[in-house]
């Protein structure tokens, strides 16, 4: 017998759950399919009730009779925030921020996110059309982890 030793065969991760859907993304079972639907459909239901709540702050800046400028400040900043908030929600899906982002950059944009609410409820419910939002991702480095570079049905 040799002084050799054998390595263990490293651990597979475990799947790394996701909001709403746990791990049931890895075998879309348990529930997947009709899970996708109520995110898409509450999603949806969230960004026009955002909507509609921000429709009656604007009515109210007209109540208040602010002025032109204001009124166009105003919708200019929630629409660029909505934007950026879709932008930055959609690309988190698919790719995890660098480690010098993670901390920091999610602080420094948390108001961003906030006035921009709608457009985070806009890509949770279009992601979830197509799949788990962060499934994509998640997929990825579980196959990864399991050592496999087969694609997953």
């Amino acid at each position: 017998m040799s002084g050799e030793r054998r390595r263990p065969a490293p651990e597979p991760i475990p799947p790394e759950p996701i909001r709403f859907f746990g791990t049931t993304w890895v075998e879309h079972d348990g529930g997947y399919a009709l899970r996708r639907a109520c995110v898409a459909a509450g999603g949806l239901a969230a960004a026009v009730a955002g909507g509609l709540l921000l429709r009656l702050g604007y009515e109210g800046l007209a109540i208040a009779k602010v002025g032109g400028l204001v009124n166009i400040l105003v919708v200019g900043a929630v629409t660029i925030c909505t934007a950026l908030a879709f932008r930055r929600t959609w690309e988190g899906f698919v790719r995890r921020p660098g480690p010098a982002r993670e901390e920091d950059a999610e602080r420094s944009v948390a108001g961003l996110m906030a006035v921009g609410f709608v457009g985070v409820f806009l890509a949770w419910s279009l992601r979830a059309l197509q799949e788990a939002p962060g499934e994509q991702l998640r997929r990825r480095e579980y196959e990864r982890g399991r050592g496999g570079g087969r694609e997953h049905p």
